[in-house]
């Protein structure tokens, strides 16, 4: 049976140790999980490319001020996350968790950080992202009150609150629009004051492939989040019926290309790299099938759909500026 001996299974309290201004920074900076930024970052690459696209229109402090929101928001989620998870007992008893993707940051239990003050740097961050907000409703009106709390809505309450979306087979949908749907409409009207029904679509695919990701970073949490009544997607569909929608949402993905692509909103070769980035989900998949207890294969298969999300986000970025740059005749 395949194992992965050589990789940490928590963060380690010494590396992390100390009160200087540099190791403080530290802490606070890895408690967010940075490796999951790139699933707020892209969104707003890619809405911004859509945006220009419809518009030719490029503001700079508008996407510098919508990543700065939407990146705290997503920092102040996986925190307050923690802090839920770690209330309710799912993470101190994930042993299948495989450190840093799966699990939370593990800073609560082993004692790096303490609950209040993981949840005094949630708040903290979304009072920045509000603060950014704010700058962006003097400058572009009330429509980006929509955005902002619906984003933060569905960011907390994926974990905490009176309805805790994760546990009720939510997580992933709502995760998909605060981190697909959301960020991508929301910065393609910030840059051209539209919302169109080619950019909702135009969103499917980055939502896709963010909901990928949870998705499959919950199959090693499954044993330890049934236990104490988390129901994720995972837990209640097992190995085999979360892979067969893993394949289904990246199959989702590349129908929204090709429907953009046939119609022009797109250059025709947009569905190329998608399609290729299939291969990676279909093996991904099999590591689905597998569960834990192939940790080695569990992590290159969390790891690939990082991948594509990056690859995919990118990739679908740079189409929309091609298509502003050298429309189709």
């Amino acid at each position: 049976m395949p194992t992965d001996t050589a990789r940490p299974i928590d963060p380690s309290p010494a590396e992390f140790a100390g009160e200087s201004s540099a190791q403080v920074a530290k802490r606070l900076f890895h408690a967010t999980r940075p490796k999951f930024f790139p699933a707020s970052v892209l969104p707003v690459l890619a809405g911004t490319a859509w945006g220009i696209h419809v518009s030719g229109h490029f503001d700079a402090l508008l996407f510098v001020l919508a990543l700065l929101a939407t990146v705290c928001v997503h920092a102040g989620a996986n925190v307050i996350n923690d802090v839920g998870d770690e209330s309710g007992g799912t993470d101190r008893q994930n042993n299948d968790r495989i450190y840093p993707y799966t699990g939370g940051s593990r800073f609560i239990q082993t004692g790096i950080m303490d609950s209040s003050g993981m949840a005094k740097l949630g708040i903290s961050l979304l009072a920045i992202a509000a603060i950014a907000g704010m700058l962006l409703l003097l400058m572009k009106g009330p429509m980006i009150l929509a955005f902002g709390l619906a984003g933060v809505a569905l960011a907390v309450f994926y974990s905490v609150g009176p309805i805790r979306l994760s546990s009720i087979g939510l997580g992933e949908l709502a995760v998909a629009v605060a981190f697909g749907v959301i960020p991508v409409v929301g910065a393609a009207w910030l840059q051209s004051n539209t919302i169109s029904s080619a950019g909702l679509i135009y969103s499917i695919p980055v939502s896709a492939w963010v909901a990928a990701i949870l998705l499959i970073n919950g199959v090693p949490d499954i044993r330890a989040d049934s236990a104490t009544g988390k129901r994720t997607l995972p837990v209640r569909l097992g190995y085999r019926g979360t892979a067969n929608l893993y394949i289904a949402v990246h199959l989702f993905a590349v129908a929204a290309i090709v429907q953009l692509a046939a119609t022009g909103q797109l250059p025709i070769l947009a569905p190329l790299l998608p399609a290729g980035l299939l291969v990676l989900a279909i093996k991904s998949a099999a590591g689905i099938r597998q569960g834990v207890e192939d940790r080695d294969g569990m992590t290159k298969a969390i790891e690939s759909t990082l991948a594509i999300h990056t690859l995919g986000s990118v990739w679908l970025s740079g189409c929309a500026l091609f298509a502003f740059f050298w429309p189709a005749q």
